[in-house]
């Protein structure tokens, strides 16, 4: 079986909760086939008309950019990474109530129809990645919870929208830990406790793939 890490935030361990969340992870793994996908430290360009232009130009043989040639490469990167995959973990922090703008294209480079999900006859969305399994572990220094927080929360939602709602990937568990910042006095506990969730999470890859 093949996991792929997904790590997006490249602050160090001793100050973001989300690096310390894969760090963890990685340490209690107990399976091999494991790759992890930085974004921080890809060379990934952002999604736009220079990827458009890059598709145009292959079609008619004309010669491309650097930046078209570095970003067709760097989408089938992503792309070749989630096909062999058949567990994706996602670790990732909330930053200004979404994700990071790297992860964002990452998402980018894999949301395409045909790819990871496709439309019917009918127009409806068909989900084409049913075959994969999805892990979430997310850190929030606030509290998004709670019923009146919840809304305002696109970084978590969002990635289970895209990876479970559309491509059809099944989400078979989830750690968050929030509330760190807002509490200060219970900062220690409080990740200390998610991050034995963590711990879990890793060890129970084995079953999670059968």
């Amino acid at each position: 079986m093949n996991i792929l890490v997904v790590k997006a935030n490249n602050r160090p361990a001793s100050e973001a909760v989300s690096s310390k969340m894969y760090e963890t992870f990685m340490e209690n793994l107990e399976v091999a086939n494991v790759t992890t996908f930085d974004v921080f430290a890809e060379d990934m360009p952002y999604f736009g008309q220079e990827l458009f232009n890059a598709f145009g130009k292959v079609a008619s043989g004309e010669e491309m950019t650097d930046v078209e040639q570095r970003i067709l490469a760097a989408k089938q990167k992503a792309m070749d990474a989630l096909t062999a995959a058949d567990l994706v973990v996602f670790a990732f922090p909330l930053w200004n109530l979404t994700i990071p703008a790297k992860l964002q294209t990452f998402v980018d480079y894999v949301y395409q129809a045909g790819y990871s999900f496709k439309y019917d006859e009918n127009g409806q969305a068909v989900q084409l990645m049913t075959d994969k399994k999805a892990i979430i572990l997310s850190a929030r220094g606030g509290i998004y919870s709670t019923p009146e927080a919840a809304p305002m929360e696109m970084a978590a939602n969002y990635i289970k929208n895209v990876f479970g709602g559309v491509f059809g990937m099944q989400i078979v568990d989830e750690v968050i830990i929030e509330g760190h910042a807002t509490m200060p006095d219970q900062a220690e506990t409080i990740i200390a406790e998610g991050l034995e969730k963590v711990k879990a999470a890793a060890k129970n890859i084995s079953p999670v793939l059968v």
